[in-house]
C-alpha cells in the first residue's frame, strides 16, 4: 500500500492554500465595472404592502437602479421552486404556494426580502435602502407549528383554508395500535427537538454577470450543488435556457446543509445583471444569515413505545408536527418525512412502526436541511425513547440496546419503514465504546464527583443513519420523486497526469484529498499527479452536489466506474502495443500493465501517451485519447451507525453542565483517509453538542420577531465547552459499492444530542429530573432541578 493511498492518513491538500490566504471565495472575486446588491428585508413576520415608493432611493448619491417584486412580476420572473414532492394520506399533492424571489403583496416572515439596490458601494445601496418607503399593514402572525394548527391561527398563504401543508405517515397504524393494545408495558415521551441556525463560516454570497455578445449569464455562488442551482433557476424562475447559464461555486467555506438550496439572491441577481449592464455582487451580512438561511430541525413530537414483559420492543408510535417556515425551501418535504421516518428503527429490531407527520407553515425563516436533516431528529426520538424505556423497566440503558439490537448474523434486514439494512455489527461497537470510555469505572467517578457536591450521569446513543442520498427506487417507492445519481468524469493527460471532474462539491470535506486517494491507489501513481475539479457546470458533468454523507459513496463510486473504463480501455492498448491478447495482460497494484507470466510492461504514462499520439495504437478498434465518464446511481442507501457515551457532570446550584468526556465508536465501511474522517467525527460531534447545550432558534410568539438574531443572543460551542473527544471505528464494510464506503459526515451531529442529554436525566434522577428538553442551558437545567424538588437529595 502506498503512502497516499487508500486507507492512509494524508493531510488535506487544500489546506495550504486556507491557511496561506490563497482561497478563492465568492467574495474574493472581483469584475470590472461591478455593482453592488443589497436587499431590503421586511420587518414585519406579516404584513400586507400597500405600496413600495423607491424614489428617494433611486435618486440617492451612487444608486444604478432600484427593483422591487413589482419588477420581476412585469418580467415574468417565476417563484423559487420545491424541489421534492410529498403526497398527503389523502392521496393529494402537498400544498405549495408561490414564493416571490421579492415580496409581492405580502411578506411573510421577518427578513422577507422587499426591494433590491444597486449601487456603485455597498454603503451607498445600504444608505438608499432606508430611504425606500414601503406602506406594511402589519398582520398577525404566528411562529410556533402547534399554534399555526389551531382552527383560529393567522393564514400565511390566504390561498389556503389552513397552515397545514401535508399530513405524511408510514407504516401500519392499526397494526401497531394492536400490538399497543397487547403490551406488557407501554413507555412515552414528549420531544422537542430546537430549530437551528446553521452559522457557516463563510455567510451567503453570490456575484451574477451577463454577456450580451454571448446572450450567456454567469453566477458565482457559495452553493453546496451548483448544477442542482442552475437547473431549478433557468428552467423554474428565469425560463432562460439552462445552456445559456454557468454556475460557479468556487471555494466554498462550510455548508452543513445551509447552501444546498436556491436563494432568492442568487435568481435576483441573475436577472438584474442584463437589466443594469453590470456584473452584480452581493454578500450577507451576519445578520441577514440568521434571518434568511434556511434553519433546520423545529419538531414537536411525542413518540410511544411497547414493550413485552422482559422489555423486547413490540411497536413504536410516532406523531410529530414539523414547522416548514414561511415557504417551502428546495427540499424541505423530505426532512421530516423520508430522511425522518424511515430511521425510526434505529438499531432495533422493532416488528412494527407507524409515523405520523403533520407539516405547517408559520410566519418564520423556511426550515429545510441541516446537517443530519431528519437523521438526527429521528435518532434523537429514538435513543430518547429508548432511555425512557429503561428507566420505566429498571433496566441499565446498554442491557436494553442489546436485547433490541438487529444480530449481526440478521443482515440484511428489512426494516418495518421501509429501509433495507446491508450489514452492520451493533454490539461490536457498543463493545468498543463501553470499553473506550471506562463505563465499568464510572461508579466511583460518579461517588468521586458527588463528595464535590456535583452530579455526574452517563448517557448513550446508538444510531443508525441512511447516507448516499438517495437511491431512486427507495425514493419511488415512498411516493417521492428522486434520482440523486452523481456523476465522475477521469482523463488522463499525454504525460499520464489525471484530472478527475466530479459532480460531487467539496466544502470543507476534503475531497481534493480522499478523491486523489482512490484514483491514485486505482491507477497506481502517485497522488500529486492527481487534480480534482468541481463545482463549474462547464466543466463537470452534471451532478447533484454534495449533501446527506453521499460524496464518497456515490461520487467516489461514479469516479470509480469511470477509473474501470479507463483500466478496461489501457488493457486494450497495452495488448496492441505489447503484440498480445487482451486476456493475456494484467493490471497491478503499482498501476502496471503486464503481460502475465513475464517482465514485460507498460506504464499509465507510457498507455496515455500512446493514446494521444497514436503512433503504436489499434485506431481501427478504438477511438484516440483517454477520457471515460460515468454516472452511479445507488440501489440502496449506506447505513453508517455507532455508539457514542457522554458523561457529564452537573452542578445543581448554577445548573451548568460540564462534559467531561465523550466516546464515539462509529461503523463508516472502509475508511479512505482515517485523519480526514476523524476530524469530520470532530465536527459533528461539536455541532450536535452545540444543539444538546446551547443553540436554540426563538422567535416571539406573538410577534414572530427573531429573538436569537445575532450571537449575543445564539450561543455557538467554543473550544472550552467541549472535552477531548476519544473516537475510533468498528468498520463493516458496505456491500453494494466497490469501495466499501459508507458516510462519516454528519455521525457526530446525529449521534450527540442525545447521548448529551440522556446524560444529564441519569445525572439528575437523583433529585426527580425525568425529562429536559433542548438547549440544556444553566438557566433551564437549574429551572427544572428547582421544579422538579431541588437539592432534596444533596
Amino acid at each position: 500500500m502506498s503512502e497516499s493511498g487508500i486507507g492512509q492518513p494524508v493531510k488535506r491538500r487544500e489546506d495550504e492554500r486556507f491557511l496561506r490566504g490563497q482561497g478563492r471565495y465568492t467574495d474574493d472575486l472581483h469584475f470590472p465595472n461591478e455593482a453592488y446588491a443589497y436587499f431590503l428585508r421586511s420587518p414585519h413576520a406579516h404584513a400586507r404592502i400597500g405600496g413600495v415608493d423607491v424614489s428617494a432611493a433611486r435618486s440617492a448619491e451612487g444608486v444604478v437602479a432600484v427593483l422591487t417584486g413589482e419588477d420581476l412580476a412585469a418580467d415574468g420572473v417565476g417563484g423559487l421552486p420545491c424541489g421534492w414532492q410529498i403526497t398527503d394520506v389523502d392521496g393529494n399533492p402537498m400544498k405549495e404556494p408561490p414564493h416571490p424571489p421579492l415580496a409581492q403583496g405580502k411578506v411573510r416572515y421577518v427578513g422577507d426580502a422587499v426591494a433590491v439596490v444597486v449601487a456603485e458601494t455597498f454603503w451607498q445601496a445600504k444608505d438608499a435602502s432606508e430611504l425606500i418607503e414601503v406602506d406594511y399593514e402589519p398582520l398577525p402572525a404566528v411562529a410556533s407549528a402547534t399554534a399555526a394548527l389551531e382552527p383560529d391561527a393567522p393564514k400565511v398563504h390566504d390561498e389556503f383554508d389552513d397552515n397545514c401543508c401535508y399530513v405524511w405517515e408510514l407504516g401500519e397504524g392499526g397494526e401497531v395500535d394492536a400490538a399497543f393494545d397487547a403490551a406488557a408495558h407501554t413507555v412515552s415521551v414528549d420531544l422537542t427537538n430546537n430549530r437551528m441556525i446553521p452559522n457557516a463560516i463563510e455567510p451567503r454570497a453570490a456575484v451574477a454577470m451577463y454577456s450580451p455578445g454571448e446572450e450567456r449569464y454567469t453566477l458565482y455562488t457559495t452553493s453546496q450543488n451548483p448544477h442542482v442551482t442552475r437547473l431549478l433557476m433557468s428552467a423554474f424562475v428565469l425560463q432562460i435556457p439552462e445552456h445559456k447559464v454557468r454556475v460557479v461555486a468556487p471555494d466554498v467555506g462550510g455548508g452543513f446543509g445551509s447552501k444546498i438550496f436556491h436563494y432568492a439572491e442568487e435568481a435576483v441577481l441573475t436577472w438584474a445583471s442584463p437589466k443594469v449592464g453590470r456584473p452584480l455582487r452581493w454578500t450577507a451580512e451576519r445578520s441577514e444569515s440568521f434571518a434568511t438561511d434556511a434553519h433546520g430541525r423545529d419538531h414537536v413530537t411525542r413518540a410511544e413505545m411497547a414493550l413485552d414483559e422482559d422489555g423486547h420492543f413490540q411497536a413504536m408510535r410516532v406523531r410529530t408536527t414539523a414547522n416548514l417556515g414561511a415557504y417551502l425551501s428546495t427540499f424541505a418535504p423530505s426532512v421530516p418525512t423520508i430522511l425522518y421516518a424511515t430511521l425510526l428503527a434505529g438499531q432495533y429490531r422493532t416488528p412494527k412502526i407507524h409515523c405520523r407527520v403533520t407539516a405547517a407553515f408559520t410566519h418564520t425563516t423556511p426550515v429545510d436541511a441541516y446537517r443530519g436533516a431528519g437523521r438526527p431528529e429521528a435518532t434523537y426520538v429514538v435513543e430518547r425513547l429508548v432511555d425512557a424505556c429503561a428507566r420505566q423497566l429498571g433496566m441499565d440503558q446498554a442491557e436494553i440496546r442489546r436485547r433490541n439490537f438487529i444480530p449481526k448474523d440478521a443482515f440484511p434486514y428489512q426494516t418495518p419503514v421501509a429501509l433495507n439494512y446491508d450489514v452492520g455489527d451493533y454490539e461490536a461497537t457498543l463493545d468498543a465504546a463501553m470499553q473506550l470510555a471506562d463505563v465499568a469505572g464510572f461508579d466511583q467517578r460518579r461517588a468521586e464527583a458527588r463528595s464535590r457536591g456535583r452530579y455526574r450521569g452517563l448517557g448513550y446513543s446508538t444510531y443508525i443513519e441512511a447516507c448516499g442520498l438517495a437511491p431512486s427506487n427507495i425514493a419511488g417507492a415512498l411516493g417521492a420523486r428522486a434520482g440523486l445519481y452523481e456523476a465522475g468524469e477521469v482523463r488522463l493527460h499525454p504525460t499520464g497526469k489525471v484530472t478527475v471532474f466530479t459532480g460531487s462539491h467539496s466544502h470543507g470535506q476534503g475531497h481534493e484529498t480522499t478523491f486523489a486517494q482512490v484514483v491514485a491507489d486505482r491507477l497506481g501513481i502517485g497522488i500529486e499527479d492527481v487534480e480534482i475539479v468541481h463545482g463549474d457546470t462547464d466543466r463537470v458533468p452534471f451532478g447533484m452536489g454534495t449533501y446527506g454523507s453521499r460524496s464518497l459513496a456515490v461520487g467516489g463510486t461514479a469516479i470509480m466506474r469511470a477509473l474501470d473504463k479507463i483500466i478496461d480501455k489501457s488493457r486494450k492498448i497495452a495488448a496492441h502495443m505489447l503484440e498480445v491478447d487482451v486476456a493475456d495482460v494484467e493490471h497491478d497494484e503499482h498501476g502496471t500493465f503486464r503481460v502475465a507470466g513475464t517482465d514485460r510492461t507498460l506504464s499509465i504514462p507510457e498507455i496515455a501517451f500512446s493514446a494521444y499520439v497514436p503512433h503504436n495504437y489499434p485506431l481501427e478498434t478504438l477511438e484516440p485519447g483517454l477520457d471515460e465518464t460515468a454516472f452511479y446511481d445507488p440501489t440502496n442507501f449506506t447505513y453508517p451507525a455507532g455508539s457514542h457515551i457522554c458523561e457529564v457532570e452537573v452542578d445543581p446550584e448554577t445548573g451548568r453542565v460540564e462534559i467531561v468526556n465523550f466516546t464515539a465508536v462509529d461503523d463508516f465501511g472502509n475508511v479512505i483517509n482515517p485523519m480526514i474522517v476523524e476530524g469530520q467525527v470532530h465536527g459533528g460531534l461539536a455541532q450536535g453538542i452545540g444543539q444538546a447545550l446551547l443553540e436554540g432558534c426563538v422567535y416571539d410568539e406573538a410577534s414572530g420577531q427573531l429573538i436569537t438574531g445575532t450571537y449575543m443572543d445564539y450561543t455557538m460551542p467554543r473550544a472550552d465547552d467541549l472535552p477531548s473527544f476519544r473516537v475510533d471505528t468498528r468498520n463493516t464494510p458496505c456491500t453494494h459499492n466497490p469501495l466499501g464506503v459508507k458516510g462519516c459526515g454528519e455521525a457526530g451531529a446525529i449521534g450527540a444530542p442525545p447521548a448529551v442529554v440522556n446524560a444529564v436525566i441519569d445525572a439528575l434522577q437523583p433529585l426527580g429530573v425525568n425529562d429536559i428538553s433542548m438547549p440544556l442551558t444553566p438557566l433551564r437545567v437549574w429551572q427544572t432541578i428547582q421544579q422538579a424538588g431541588g437539592s432534596r437529595a444533596a
